[in-house]
């Protein structure tokens, strides 16, 4: 199995959604807070197919 580096726009949007599920978790956020663990899930999920896939 050969991997590649995410795009750097895949990367910012991952790393956006795993930083508003962590501040959702301690800070309250109306929306974010409700699905705080889900945004870090994508987040990671994001980053996972993003290695797996060339062009993502």
């Amino acid at each position: 199995m050969k991997l590649s580096k995410p795009k750097n726009n895949t990367w910012i949007i991952a790393v956006i959604a795993g930083v508003l599920g962590i501040l959702g978790t301690f800070i309250s956020i109306p929306v974010v807070s409700e699905y705080s663990f889900w945004l870090v899930v994508i987040g990671f999920v994001l980053l996972a197919l993003a290695t797996y896939f060339k062009d993502l």
